[in-house]
């Protein structure tokens, strides 16, 4: 990994616990933007200077069958937004040019990713960033125009992913419909 002069050094970047992945299942109808399920993650690393940092990563096409199957997907992303944008969020938001993305491992809701960004768009310090972490599930946000029902949004989450296990979480704050794993009885 190399750094600029100056700015935060890719080293002081060290992943912490409290990682999540989620995906989302979007369209935009008013712009032809047809559905599709992108995968986000969300890497926090230890305090940087005192102050918070994290990596995020979002509008993944993974190419997986379900969310319990995530293990040995992989993609990537040459320049950002072309899908996938990567942002570093330390003392404002920081974007990289380029994403490479693997899931390493599978424990039930957990992966462990390896992901590199590269491209320091915004002068953040290092030129590249690469982190390995295990991250949780925190569900599949639905939303789409045509989705009325949270039945209608899951019946149309079937036609992308596996979706067995998946149950609303009602009143999710600023999404149609939010899936998450069903509690386990012990």
């Amino acid at each position: 990994m190399g750094d600029d002069e100056g700015g935060l050094k890719a080293q002081d970047l060290v992943p912490a616990a409290g990682g999540e992945w989620h995906g989302l299942l979007f369209d935009n109808q008013a712009v032809g933007l047809p559905p599709a399920l992108t995968w986000t993650l969300r890497i926090p690393f230890e305090p940087v200077g005192g102050d918070p940092a994290a990596l995020d990563v979002e509008w993944l096409p993974l190419p997986a069958p379900g969310w319990r199957a995530m293990q040995g997907v992989a993609c990537e992303s040459t320049s950002f937004a072309e899908p996938a944008e990567a942002s570093v969020h330390h003392h404002g938001h920081h974007r990289y040019d380029r994403v490479s993305v693997r899931v390493l491992a599978q424990d039930g809701p957990r992966i462990q990713v390896e992901v590199t960004v590269s491209g320091d768009l915004d002068q953040l310090g290092p030129i590249d960033i690469a982190v390995s972490a295990w991250l949780t599930f925190a569900g599949i946000r639905v939303q789409l125009g045509d989705a009325g029902s949270a039945s209608a949004a899951l019946a149309r989450l079937g036609a992308f992913t596996e979706v067995d296990g998946l149950v609303e979480l009602p009143g999710a704050p600023g999404v149609a419909f939010h899936f998450v794993p069903a509690p386990i009885d012990r």
